[in-house]
C-alpha cells in the first residue's frame, strides 16, 4: 500500500507490507525532528486535526495571544514558560512544554503577523500551524504521539477563545 502525506515536511510512508513485518519510511528534506531520523523512536500513531473558529477578538489581539510568550501562558492550559523566553516569538527559537509527566520540544520554524508554525519533537514528533485573521484563529496539528491531539487542540482554541473574550473590551 503506498501513502503520501498532503503535508510536503510529513514523512511519507512508502511500503508498509505487514506479511514480511516491513515498513520503510522515507522523510522528506525538512525532518521534523532529530527523533523522526530513527522511526523506531517514535512512540504512538500517527493522528492529525485541522480546526477553525471564530472569535470575536481583532487580529492584532489574536497575534499578540500566539506570537508573545507573556499572553500564550496566560491562555496555555500547559502553563508557564520557563524563564528566558523572548518578547515575541521568532524563527530558529526553541522551548518545551509540559503535559503531565510528558514533555513537548518546540522548535519555532516560522513565526509572522499572521502565522506560526512549530516543529515538534519528544511527546509528540510532528508540526503545530496557527494562522489567524480578523474574528478567527485556524490550528493545524499532525504528528506522531500517545497524546489525543484533537483533543488536546480542542481545549487550546477553546481556552484561547475565552481568553480572547474576557480580554476584548
Amino acid at each position: 500500500m503506498h501513502l503520501k502525506s498532503k503535508s510536503k515536511n510529513l514523512l511519507e510512508i512508502l511500503d508498509f507490507a505487514p506479511s514480511r513485518g516491513v515498513n520503510a519510511v522515507r522523510y522528506t528534506e525538512k525532518t521534523l525532528s532529530r527523533a523522526s531520523r530513527n522511526p523506531r523512536k517514535m512512540l504512538g500513531n500517527y493522528q492529525q486535526s485541522q480546526l477553525r473558529i471564530e472569535v470575536d477578538a481583532s487580529f492584532s489581539a489574536i497575534r499578540d495571544s500566539l506570537l508573545r510568550p507573556t499572553e500564550l501562558e496566560k491562555w496555555l492550559p500547559t502553563g508557564r514558560f520557563a524563564t528566558g523566553m523572548p518578547e515575541e516569538l521568532h524563527s530558529g527559537f526553541e522551548f518545551t512544554t509540559q503535559i503531565g509527566p510528558v514533555s513537548i520540544h518546540h522548535q519555532v520554524d516560522v513565526a509572522h503577523p499572521n502565522c506560526l508554525r512549530l516543529l515538534l519533537s519528544q511527546g509528540i514528533d510532528g508540526f503545530h500551524e496557527w494562522y489567524w485573521g480578523e474574528g478567527w484563529v485556524q490550528s493545524r496539528l499532525e504528528g506522531v504521539t500517545v497524546l489525543p491531539l484533537s483533543l488536546g487542540q480542542t481545549v487550546n482554541l477553546l481556552s484561547l477563545r475565552q481568553f480572547l473574550m474576557r480580554k476584548e473590551p
